[in-house]
């Protein structure tokens, strides 16, 4: 969409595309991680390449630069999990002490199974018990521990495998994050291996006291998904409804806003409209939309094309992903910017301090102001709308709950079984992870579309959280009906098998939607599952992860824990290590030998589903011998008798 005026003062506001093409060319220094900014005798330019300092002005080397920043990404994005995981464990404990009424525990099952897990008293009151897990989860970023109670939650195998190579994060999430930034201030830690050593930590303290406990909590609060329809795109904004988007990632908020446009829907029609539209942008879109099945109308990218509809009256928003520029389209629109958390706020926007102790009063603030900004809308006698009739249907919510129900139906005795036989048979191939944001670098090339119709063929699972859940919904991969189209014929069998012991109509969708980005410990959780059912270590299965459209410090966490899980993981853009020959080589070749995982960078999506085909080939092959090769290419391959 191109720039559009300002009705206020005549200039214009340009959409994600456009200010990525104005900021061409991009600093390669900084693109390749040699750029060195962290005291005052710089910025140095580092590199092993022939265009550069070779070393920085205090003797930092191409690798200590490259390594410190890599480490600092890492532990930015450990921060903002942690940071929101332990938001839900403050609930969660407030609930255990009977002090809040706008929140409760909706499944007492997985509040015992977490806590049985971690080695706690699973028995008692419901609030005993949330207490007793609320209190182990805080003692996660507190000092004095042994040890991150969350790591109770990886798998036994390959955390003893770590520990043997000295890899193990501090006792607390805030503990590793300060210590991060410690190691890495000018004048400390300078070996580029020991330093990324402290990357690999930083990234577990992301999965565990991050990832795992912020889903671990929010479905013991909000209740664990199971697999819902709904619906996506643009096209489900409604011209004569108010239309109110969340954005952000946190349902303690979200849930709220929930309950009260419900409740608010006689406001809505007395102030002119048919009701209240809510839908879901971004990550705490994929929250909603798993348990309440709410519209995902956007991801990250798309949030301002949404208020150029003319049809967003507002758009409610709590932490991460949310762009600054999205206060210039406002101010072109009658769009009201709901800010709600303290220590987030933007130009432009409205603020309403939301506080899980006055949830219902704050929630219902935010529902009113979206029916006031409908009426602004209402008001205006020539104000266009336009909404796009893009929508598509989505199955959504494939919870690793959901997951280990479904193979235990197939298989009560071994429910690995299944899964097992058929990656020897190549009916599957294996399992890919794909996590992210879409990147405006990569969305016009339909990177992450191209990259999983690749590997769909090819009979491997694409399993998807965050953004990229969006994208997938948008283009119809979560569709049961695009099976049968998408897979390739040993895929779309083990598919049919999995819907039957599900007891559906049809097939599981070619994409299994597993919910928002801390949800990635869904994926780690299955992983986990089959790793121990089937007695074969994580850095052994034929299971890897990607991020092919990477923006986020978050981004390059998560795959810094798929890392220390012994996983592949497949990256575009590239991540920041190309000005240093020995971060590179330590990252692509040294690491498999330290935690079993690797990287791999391409940003063409047919080499780059190559290379995850040829990892995943390996591991069956070690697995099973060089005779797991995919059965269908081999019965191709058969003459004719």
């Amino acid at each position: 969409m191109s720039s559009q005026e300002t009705p206020q003062d005549g200039e214009e506001y340009q959409l994600p595309e456009e200010r990525l093409e104005e900021s061409q060319p991009q600093c390669p220094f900084g693109k390749g991680g040699g750029c060195c900014r962290i005291c005052y005798m710089g910025p140095c330019r580092v590199t092993d390449g022939p265009r550069g300092m070779d070393k920085g002005v205090c003797g930092a080397t191409p690798g200590t630069v490259v390594a410190r920043n890599l480490y600092r990404e890492i532990a930015a994005g450990a921060a903002s999990h942690a940071d929101h995981a332990r938001e839900v464990a403050e609930v969660l404990e407030a609930i255990g002490e009977g002090e809040l009424s706008a929140y409760q525990v909706r499944d007492e099952e997985k509040l015992r199974s977490v806590a049985a897990d971690l080695g706690l008293d699973p028995e008692g009151e419901v609030q005993t018990v949330a207490k007793r897990v609320a209190e182990a989860a805080l003692a996660d970023f507190q000092e004095g521990g042994d040890t991150l109670n969350w790591l109770d939650r990886m798998p036994d195998e390959q955390r003893e495998f770590l520990d043997e190579q000295g890899i193990e994060p501090q006792p607390s999430a805030d503990q590793e994050v300060a210590r991060a930034m410690h190691r890495t201030t000018q004048g400390n830690d300078a070996d580029p291996a020991h330093i990324l050593q402290g990357g690999i930590e930083a990234g577990l303290a992301d999965g565990y006291a991050g990832l795992t406990m912020g889903t671990d909590l929010q479905d013991v609060i909000f209740g664990t998904p199971q697999p819902v329809t709904t619906e996506a795109n643009l096209g489900t904004l409604k011209e004569d409804h108010v239309n109110l988007a969340v954005h952000g990632h946190s349902p303690v908020l979200s849930e709220m806003v929930v309950k009260y446009a419900d409740e608010l829907e006689e406001a809505a029609k007395e102030a002119g409209a048919e009701g209240i539209n809510l839908v879901g942008i971004c990550c705490t879109g994929n929250e909603l939309a798993e348990r309440e099945e709410i519209p995902l109308a956007a991801h990250s990218t798309q949030a301002e094309l949404a208020v150029t509809t003319g049809a967003l009256d507002a758009m409610v928003a709590d932490i991460q992903c949310i762009w600054p520029g999205i206060g210039d389209v406002m101010e072109c629109h009658h769009t009201k910017l709901l800010t709600t958390t303290d220590y987030v706020q933007i130009p432009g926007a409205e603020h309403i301090s939301f506080d899980p102790e006055t949830a219902a009063e704050d929630a219902e603030e935010i529902v009113r102001r979206a029916i006031a900004a409908y009426e602004d809308r209402e008001s205006r006698q020539s104000y266009e709308v336009e909404i796009p009739d893009e929508k598509t249907e989505a199955v959504v919510g494939v919870s690793d709950d959901f997951v280990l129900d479904v193979l235990s139906n197939a298989d009560p005795e071994n429910p690995a079984r299944p899964v097992v036989e058929a990656m020897e048979s190549g009916d599957l191939r294996g399992i890919v992870g794909i996590v992210g944001c879409p990147n405006p670098k990569l969305r016009t090339a339909e990177m992450t579309e191209r990259l999983i119709e690749d590997l769909l063929a090819a009979n491997v699972l694409p399993v998807v959280t965050g953004c990229i859940g969006h994208i997938t919904a948008q283009a119809g991969y979560l569709d049961p009906g695009m099976t049968d189209e998408l897979a390739g014929d040993g895929l779309a069998e083990v598919l049919h098998a999995l819907g039957d012991a599900a007891g559906l109509d049809g097939p599981l969708p070619p994409v299994w939607h597993m919910g928002s980005c801390v949800d990635n410990s869904r994926i780690g959780n299955v992983v986990r599952a089959l790793s121990e059912a089937a007695d074969v270590p994580t850095r052994d299965l034929p299971v890897a992860a990607s991020a092919p459209e990477l923006i986020a410090e978050k981004a390059v966490s998560i795959g810094t824990w798929a890392l220390a899980l012994g996983l592949p993981l497949h990256t575009a853009p590239d991540l920041r290590i190309e000005h240093s020959e020995t971060v590179s080589e330590i990252m692509t070749e040294d690491l498999e030998d330290i935690t079993g995982g690797y990287l791999i960078q391409e940003e063409n999506p047919e080499m780059a589903a190559d290379e995850l085909l040829a990892a995943l080939d390996d591991r069956r092959a070690d697995l099973f011998g060089e005779e797991a090769i995919d059965r269908h290419e081999r019965e191709a391959a058969a003459p004719e008798s």
